[in-house]
């Protein structure tokens, strides 16, 4: 006799049997990711005060057309849209941005916070089927690995500011913002090293890196950021917000940098 197919009930949304504060986490995300994305939004149409001195708004950086000492090639180009405000940022943030919301991490994060899909384990979610990733647009987010090629060049030019940040006009010193840019860096890195993706490449694109004693050790080494990846995340979430503000207040004449020498 043949058994009838298997069924599963599907809770109302938000319904659980749990007694613990599970909607905590997906909150605090939903917050911080608010947060950011209005902060980052709003900063990058202004355009102004994103340069004190020898520091650049990591926001900002690369500045491939713009107004400060940091342009690459200048001022506003002719080609500019005269219905867009211009803001040097709009040029550049797409490639960070693009790595942050397709990283493994964020994706988690941002679906049960944003979407409730699922909102927490065993809590009722507000629709009846999976989709998954393989279909347009979600389909898109396995661009991640391309995106990270993005992010280590963009790294590198961040720590060249860093650099930059130790020359002001009466020589080598360092300020309080050659420490905030430093830090920022910093949590970028440990950010960026411990990405999925890049563990995969370091450990030589093979499912079993053990085969090659060198591309093990390597795995391993990304293995040491990537099992802290979601604090590396957050971390440098704050620090590259931070940065900015730092930078900005400093431009806007609130903030003064201290000279440390």
């Amino acid at each position: 006799m043949a058994n009838p197919p298997a069924t599963t009930q599907q809770r109302p949304f938000g319904a659980t049997m749990r007694r613990d504060a599970w909607w905590a986490q997906p909150l605090l995300v939903f917050t911080g990711l608010s947060a950011f994305i209005v902060y980052s939004t709003w900063a990058a149409f202004q355009g102004a005060h994103y340069h004190s001195g020898p520091y650049l708004s990591p926001f900002y950086s690369p500045e491939l057309f713009g107004d400060s000492p940091h342009s690459w090639f200048g001022p506003k180009p002719g080609w500019w849209p005269a219905w867009l405000p211009f803001s040097p940022a709009l040029l550049i943030l797409w490639a960070p941005a693009g790595f942050r919301m397709t990283c493994y991490y964020y994706r988690g994060a941002y679906y049960k916070a944003f979407w409730a899909d699922p909102v927490a384990c065993t809590v009722g979610e507000p629709r009846k089927s999976y989709l998954g990733e393989n279909s347009f647009p979600l389909i898109m987010q396995n661009v991640h690995r391309y995106f990270m090629y993005l992010a280590l060049i963009f790294l590198s030019l961040l720590a060249h500011d860093v650099w930059k940040a130790l020359w002001f006009a009466d020589g080598f010193g360092i300020g309080v913002g050659t420490i905030v840019l430093s830090v920022n860096v910093v949590m970028l890195s440990g950010y960026s090293f411990g990405c999925h993706s890049l563990r995969h490449l370091i450990g030589g694109f093979l499912d079993e890196p053990s085969k090659a004693p060198l591309c093990e050790k390597a795995w391993h080494c990304v293995g040491c950021f990537n099992r802290r990846h979601m604090m590396w995340a957050w971390m440098s979430l704050f620090s590259v917000m931070f940065s900015d503000l730092y930078v900005r207040l400093c431009s806007m004449g609130i903030w003064t940098d201290w000279r440390l020498i």
